[in-house]
């Protein structure tokens, strides 16, 4: 890792597509030095979310694409934060090309990665992870994933999107016993646009290690968006794949055969090119780098199906094919 940023800078032009792309930097949460003091050196993590595998006709390309710049970038851990792949059969070799890919692989679970009657057990074993819910060491930066399928008491049909009393009370004890910076991962949102159901009460929770949470990431949404809530931040990281309209918005964006083979993407609108990020943390100064990448649709966008998915939400702003190039400053 000595020649990280000599290598990051002969592949960065590869890697990154951000011409036109503007820099967001935002503070977050206060924290003293000694709160980093465990990390010594930057830490870096690749990041892809919602691949859909089982939706797109080339996720395995779109996967490739992820790991190839990966191979140029050298993350300490890459992660997929979840509608990744069911565990069939016919999604093995990809599966097994994103955990041979790196030393030390995450995965985080979906609300999607059970589709078609597959059980949390049987996804847990594809994929090798002993649990849903987990925390990680990567290079000193302690990495807690959380897993927002539990099903709530009064749950009324569809997807949950609920954290458990088990969980969150094993939640409270990490944030108890990790003096060092955190970085937390879930699939669905915590804040901000489709937010799991008990969100604010994770975020309290949250909010009582602020001084050592540097931020919380999630999928879920297809969205490039970025809220605070409780002095911690929290990242929507933009699909790998697509921005769903809805069967109301059906339409062809690829040639008619590939949409006979693969009907269920007559309701998105997808990204020309793969979308994925590497975050970088530098404990010297705080600072938290989200690295930009963009693409192009295929076919319409949304806004041109006149679809208007969320009222928070701005069509070529939050809804686009891109992850903005961020950085985050920590105030010490």
């Amino acid at each position: 890792m000595a020649d990280l940023y000599l290598t990051e800078r002969s592949s960065r032009r590869c890697f990154l597509r951000t011409i036109g792309v503007a820099t967001t930097s935002l503070a977050i949460t206060r924290s003293s030095h000694a709160t980093f003091s465990q990390v010594s050196r930057p830490v870096r993590l690749g990041l892809i979310a919602d691949l859909h595998q089982d939706v797109m006709h080339d996720g395995p390309t779109r996967l490739e694409s992820f790991l190839e710049a990966m191979r140029g970038t050298l993350p300490d851990a890459i992660v997929q934060l979840g509608d990744f792949a069911v565990p069939s059969q016919a999604n093995r070799k990809l599966i097994d090309s994103f955990n041979a890919a790196h030393p030390q692989t995450l995965h985080v679970v979906g609300n999607h990665d059970t589709d078609d009657g597959y059980t949390p057990e049987q996804l847990r074993e594809s994929w090798g992870v002993k649990r849903s819910f987990d925390s990680h060491d990567v290079s000193g930066l302690r990495v807690i994933i959380l897993d927002g399928n539990d099903r709530p008491p009064d749950h009324a049909g569809g997807y949950p999107s609920y954290i458990g009393p088990e969980q969150l009370e094993w939640l409270r004890g990490e944030l108890q016993n990790n003096e060092g910076p955190i970085l937390v991962l879930s699939h669905q949102p915590l804040a901000g646009p489709w937010a799991i159901d008990n969100a604010e009460q994770v975020q309290q929770i949250l909010s009582t290690a602020s001084d050592r949470v540097l931020l919380a990431i999630n999928g879920h949404s297809h969205i490039d968006y970025i809220v605070r809530a409780g002095d911690v931040s929290y990242l929507h990281l933009n699909s790998a794949s697509y921005v769903v309209v809805g069967r109301d918005y059906a339409h062809e964006s690829y040639a008619r055969e590939v949409h006979a083979a693969h009907p269920r993407m007559a309701s998105i609108c997808p990204y020309r090119e793969a979308l994925f990020t590497t975050l970088t943390f530098d404990p010297t100064n705080g600072q938290i780098t989200i690295e930009g990448r963009t693409t192009e649709w295929v076919g319409p966008s949304p806004a041109e199906l006149g679809r208007d998915k969320h009222p928070d939400l701005i069509n070529g702003e939050h809804i686009a094919p891109r992850i903005s190039h961020r950085q985050l400053t920590r105030v010490t």
